[in-house]
């Protein structure tokens, strides 16, 4: 990314803590390739469709998480109807698994001091029992990358909490569905998008040339629990060392290298 000066680069790259800069985890994390990112960059007309594309997914899905983070704190925030099925589904899934939050460790900026960086969790929390990092994705997938980002989470409560058994990906969404062959349809950012069920190695020929009818937007929730982070995080701080090389210029600058 280009950056016109310095402050430019503080701002968008981290966080300034009691007079101390620290990079920020989801910046670092940037610096690993991201296959289903240049995948949908290439299903766009242009760079800047798809610019536009990932800006109006981005709102949606904050407007979700923000939403979301209010319900967690006890609030009763006023639901937007277009994120409806989503948090109607979550409000269910809250319900039934019993999910308990600390409101004062929801969206909670955290510090590895040791490691000397700084992000942002979305919730400690208690799950089945166990207690640990919970953070909330609006993607249509979980995906390998979210794990290096929540080990730094981890890692950097770890000291302060010796109950820390788990962490989590909650992905919440909302699609309709094919009401004939399964299939199912996500409007993000103002484009839609089928997804054919995938079975037997491939997709069936009913599946293919159907004439889908697509049932109400629904909402999706997924929970998946990495309760081993250790390995995970020996590579975000891989991928810490490379995104410092990368940004050797400014880091000099700030005196952080």
């Amino acid at each position: 990314m280009f950056y016109s000066n310095l402050n430019h680069f503080k701002g968008m790259s981290g966080y300034e803590i009691d007079g101390i800069w620290y990079p920020r985890v989801t910046k670092i994390v940037d610096i690993k390739a991201k296959p289903a990112l240049y995948k949908f960059y290439a299903e766009m007309n242009n760079f800047d469709e798809g610019e536009a594309v990932k800006k109006q997914s981005a709102n949606e899905g904050t407007l979700i998480h923000e939403t979301v983070e209010k319900i967690l704190i006890g609030e009763k925030p006023e639901i937007d109807s277009s994120i409806k099925p989503a948090i109607n589904a979550f409000l269910r899934f809250l319900e039934e698994k019993n999910i308990q939050v600390d409101p004062e460790f929801v969206e909670k900026q955290v510090v590895n001091f040791d490691e000397r960086y700084a992000g942002t969790l979305d919730a400690l929390a208690l799950i089945d029992g166990k207690f640990g990092v919970l953070d909330i994705k609006t993607s249509q997938a979980i995906y390998r990358d979210y794990n290096l980002q929540t080990s730094a989470y981890t890692a950097a409560v770890e000291k302060d909490f010796k109950n820390l058994q788990s962490r989590w990906i909650l992905r919440i969404d909302q699609t309709k569905k094919c009401l004939k062959c399964g299939a199912t349809l996500r409007v993000k950012g103002g484009r839609e998008k089928i997804k054919l069920p995938w079975t037997n190695g491939g997709y069936s020929k009913e599946a293919k040339n159907c004439k889908h009818e697509w049932s109400d937007l629904t909402g999706d929730i997924e929970l998946k629990e990495f309760p081993y982070w250790q390995e995970d995080f020996k590579a975000f701080l891989g991928a810490k060392r490379l995104w410092e090389w990368e940004n050797d210029y400014w880091l000099r600058q700030l005196g952080y290298l």
